[in-house]
């Protein structure tokens, strides 16, 4: 089909219709019903794609494809060197080219294993057109990702003679035959953290590695073979791979499409070699060997070794510093090739310490690592460092181990004002401090320094005269928190108190200057002496914690984002686990660190890679274990974090299963695990199809509960898999709820017994519209913990009601959450503009409609007159009714029948074009007739009065009633819609009435 204009076949019909859209809520497939989803259009513009197909993957092929055999792995370990799946890869690789040929471009890259697709440079419209095409399963335009950013051991428990690193063949064999697959910004090679022997050809014992000219080899702990490459390029070497570095790759296609290489930061290196420190700390916090005797900028730290010190690592650089940092970050494309290339060469574990933020929908990335997982391969990554608000996290889907930050060493020093009160705060500094004046920076502002700049310490924004020889208090933001206190150096500030003006991390870094960073609550205390004292304010620093209040560790940082996710409303519990993440040392890379070798990072970057290397060390011990029993046995054996007053925290959202604890997940006693069918149904239920029937998120099966939207009860169901013979009393707590589980327990004879087991949780005080966290803990052999989380809503209501005549009525069943008085509000009815048209079957037919604001809902719907043909429908948002001024994909339906409909609610004001695809004629041939409706429910569109009877509607908890919408003065012939909301609920009910 052509986009020029409106030329040929496609042809766009204007609606005169005086109605704009207000902000995007619910696209056709619906996500659940109670999704608080706000997604933005699927932009279009020029520029690099990944397209994803829907036939599967070589990962998750189970044949039935001509004459290529099954290529998905019926025993866990999928071999991406077979005859199968170099064939079948080909076959894929041919259809690649087929679709991309048939659109008018070519492909830049092609995924096969992982994911089946490929990247391609597209216009605009060669990507719409793509994206309406049957066989294609996701366009995502090629975007930066972000990176998400030495007690770990020992707080962790891994060390001494009982810690799981004794219990478990030692320090020194922890992770042995496992290799770890790092997809960060590369690695520092020369670090005493990677020490490793040279690669020969030959082998000395099992599990070393070997190379022939780039290619190397090694034998792993499953029996399995991974086979990587040491890619020689700029300050690359043969000698930078090692027997500890036994893989090294760089990904940089699609990176350098927006920032080429002349704009690279003077760190970076178009090879595997580390250019911001990133991907050196996360790799070493995973598999860094023992380095005794650490000292940075004078603090002495003793030992640092990461998490499986024996572990090898296959590097895949795949994020990049920019001259601009503006620019560094992560490609996308880039990332789904690495992850192709990791499933190919064999790794065990990858770990990802990127995120693109809180989406709606599952993007390429996400899509590959099932691909990966499918392949048995363990996947670790970040939550994202968005908090502490809530549905701000990163990667949601349940193949997925998704990592919360958390503290684990308190570096700390104290504040003692002139009045003599005491603030405890971070602090890394060896340096006491003597009491000396304090200046409040927004108070000494540099002349011509822009608004605002001082009160942060930005560059240049402090006046010398007013700073000099003083301690500067600085709120964080903005700004890195360590330009901040060379900005205070810079003026000659003698120290920096660091504020956070909302409630987040705090961090311990290097300053120019001895720092102390102090939260928000103590950070207003600060403020009130300041004001009180004004210019005789004073304060001194006096090392370590000198209040009476010991700080409790382990906490959920508060920059770690939070569940519910938008992917799943909430009814799959994300994170997954916590870890440490708050003032990690590791290894970095010296040229952009100030010329440091270890440094103190902070991040669910710095979290995730625990995860990974945790998961290494346990692959090494229990190589037959899969994926997700490594993720359950982390998860059911975790223990709550704290709150600042040190009482266990309930927070699941925040925190997931709790703190990983080493000492326990090698005993779980039982498993609960997902499965490729279940992630292929999730996949489908998210609007996106994969030939599986559609699973609800809350009965994947996970170690985990949850439930976005409870009305007075809910079941959720759970398999165990017994790893020990035993008996588990079960008994769950969740506030606001009693619980009753059927068995009351679960017994064991054998090893790997599965027993199901229901949930059945009754609300009764929890209040409505808020989250409600506990806990079902099963005791026994073994003690299991699984994290729930539960939403009572007020209202069980169906997605839509029709009613017909100018005059009438219709009932609404209903089954609230409560007990009381339940005020619905009625919205519309609004009067359809209806069209009726005919496309050609293989041809386009466009319709216009434009709107005003106020709208609360839109919707776009397409009906055959042969119920036989097979139409599909996309709505378009548009500058105007010119095809080639379409910006971005606002909806999509595309079923194998010829009725569809996109519905928006408070979606944005403008143009939208709706095009109607003849996909294939049915009975009656082509062209195929059809009728186009477009509704638009505002402040006044009042049709028909519509009305509630009775009102409020009187309900008891569980029990099923009703409530008779009735309307009047219709005209005869006419299609009318509205809509009912529901309090504490974010359910709604179309209302159709056919006048």
């Amino acid at each position: 089909m052509s986009f020029s204009g409106v030329a040929g076949s496609a042809r766009v019909r204007v609606l005169g219709i005086g109605v704009v859209i207000a902000a995007l809520l619910a696209i056709v497939p619906v996500p659940s019903a109670h999704a608080k989803t706000r997604p933005a259009p699927s932009s279009l513009a020029d520029g690099r794609y990944i397209v994803l197909l829907r036939a599967p993957a070589a990962t998750g092929y189970a044949g039935g494809t001509g004459s290529y055999a099954a290529t998905r792995s019926t025993t866990g370990q999928f071999n991406a060197r077979s005859a199968r799946v170099a064939a079948y890869s080909a076959h894929l690789r041919r259809t690649h080219a087929e679709v991309a040929r048939d659109h008018g471009t070519e492909t830049v890259q092609d995924f096969t294993v992982a994911a089946n697709g490929f990247v391609a440079d597209l216009t605009k419209e060669q990507a719409f057109d793509l994206s309406t095409d049957r066989r294609v399963l996701l366009v995502e335009k090629s975007r930066t990702l972000r990176l998400t950013t030495w007690h770990s051991p020992d707080f962790l428990g891994l060390t001494g003679r009982h810690g799981a690193w004794a219990r478990h063949g030692g320090r020194h064999d922890a992770g042995a035959g496992v290799v770890i697959g790092d997809l960060d910004s590369g690695i520092w090679p020369e670090s005493k953290s990677f020490a490793g022997e040279k690669l020969t050809t030959k082998p000395k014992t099992t599990w070393d590695v070997s190379r022939r000219g780039e290619k190397t080899r090694m034998e792993k702990v499953d029996g399995q073979v991974f086979r990587g490459r040491c890619q020689i390029a700029e300050k690359w070497h043969k000698r930078d791979c090692t027997t500890k570095i036994i893989g090294a790759r760089y990904y940089a296609d699609s990176f350098l499409q927006t920032v080429p290489a002349a704009k690279l930061a003077r760190t970076e290196q178009l090879s595997a070699r580390d250019g911001s420190g990133h991907g050196t700390h996360t790799a070493s916090t995973a598999a860094g060997g023992v380095v005794e005797k650490v000292r940075t900028e004078g603090r002495r730290f003793g030992r640092v070794v990461g998490m499986a010190p024996a572990a090898r690592l296959a590097v895949y650089k795949v994020c990049w510093e920019a001259a601009d940092p503006d620019d560094s970050g992560c490609n996308n494309a880039d990332s789904i090739a690495a992850i192709e290339q990791a499933v190919i060469d064999g790794v065990d574990v990858i770990n990802f310490s990127i995120g693109g933020g809180a989406s709606p929908t599952l993007d390429a990335v996400e899509l590959a690592f099932e691909g990966a997982a499918e392949a048995g391969i363990f996947v670790s990554a970040s939550a994202g460092n968005s908090g502490p608000d809530p549905s701000t996290l990163d990667h949601p889907a349940p193949w997925v181990t998704t990592v919360a930050a958390t503290t684990s060493y308190n570096y700390e020093n104290t504040i003692v004002l002139g009045n003599g009160k005491r603030i405890v705060g971070a602090s890394v500094s060896t340096d006491p401090v003597p009491s000396t004046r304090v200046v409040d920076a927004s108070r000494a502002a540099a002349a011509g320094a822009a608004d605002g700049d001082a009160d942060i310490c930005g560059p240049k924004s402090l006046d010398r005269d007013q700073v000099k020889g003083r301690i500067v208090v600085c709120l964080r933001g903005v700004y890195d928190r360590v330009a901040k206190s060379d900005e205070v150096e810079r003026a000659g500030g003698v120290a920096m108190i660091l504020v956070n003006p909302s409630p987040n991390s705090l961090d311990a870094d290097f300053h120019a200057v001895p720092t102390v960073h102090i939260s928000d609550t103590d950070g207003t205390r600060l403020f009130d002496y300041l004001g009180e004292a004004g210019s005789k304010a004073r304060a001194e620093f006096v090392l370590g914690n000198r209040t009476r209040h010991q700080t409790p560790l382990p906490q959920v940082a508060g920059f770690s984002s939070r569940g519910p996710t938008l992917v799943s409303g909430g009814d799959l519990l994300k994170p997954d686990v916590s870890a440490p993440g708050v003032s990690v040392l590791a290894a970095v890379s010296p040229p952009s660190n100030s010329g440091r070798k270890y440094d103190l990072y902070s991040g669910t970057s710095m979290a995730a890679p625990h995860i990974a290397g945790l998961a290494a060390f346990i692959h090494g011990e229990r190589p037959q274990w899969t994926p997700m029993q490594i993720k359950s046995a982390l998860m059911t054996t975790a223990r709550p974090a704290l709150t600042e007053k040190g009482a266990e925290s309930k927070d699941a959202l925040a925190q997931g299963a709790g703190e990983v604890t080493p000492r326990r997940f090698f005993d779980p006693g039982l498993f609960v695990t997902s499965t490729p069918v279940q992630w292929r149904g999730f996949v489908t239920q998210q609007g996106i199809a994969t030939g599986t029937p559609a699973l609800a998120p809350k009965k994947v099966n996970v170690p985990s509960l949850a439930d976005g939207a409870v009305t007075a009860k809910t079941t959720l169901r759970r398999t165990f898999q017994a790893t020990r013979p035993g008996v588990w009393e079960i008994s769950a707590s969740v506030p606001g709820f009693t619980v009753k589980t059927s068995p009351a327990r679960i017994r064991s004879d054998r090893k790997n017994d599965a027993i199901d087991v229901k949930f059945v949780f009754h609300r009764t005080n929890a209040k409505l519209g808020r989250y409600s966290q506990g806990a079902v803990v099963l005791e026994g052999p073994t003690t299991v913990r699984l994290p729930v989380a539960l939403r009572p809503v007020s209202v069980d209501a169906p997605a839509a009601v029709t009613g017909t005549g100018p005059s009438g009525s219709v009932s609404v069943p209903l089954v609230a959450g409560f007990t009381g008085d339940l005020d619905a509000n009625a919205r519309g009815l609004a009067q359809s503009t209806t069209v009726n048209d005919s496309v050609a079957a293989g041809t386009d037919d466009y319709q216009c409609v434009t709107v005003t604001p106020e709208t609360t809902l839109a919707r776009f719907q397409v009906d055959a007159v042969d119920d036989t043909a097979d139409l599909d429908l996309t709505v378009l948002s548009s500058t105007s009714c010119n095809i080639e001024d379409a910006f971005a994909i606002a909806g999509q339906s595309g079923t194998a029948s010829g009725d569809e409909a996109v519905t928006l609610r408070n979606p944005d004001p403008g143009t939208y074009l709706v095009q109607v695809a003849g996909f294939s004629a049915g009975d009656q041939g082509s062209p195929m007739a059809y009728g186009f409706d477009f509704w638009d429910v505002n402040p006044a569109a009042t049709a028909g009065g519509l009305r509630l009877t009775p009102d409020p509607v009187p309900v008891r908890a569980n029990r099923k009633t009703s409530v008779d919408l009735s309307w009047g003065g219709l005209v005869a012939g006419v299609r009318y819609l509205g809509y009912l909301t529901y309090p504490d609920s974010d359910d709604i009910t179309l209302v159709r009435v056919d006048g």
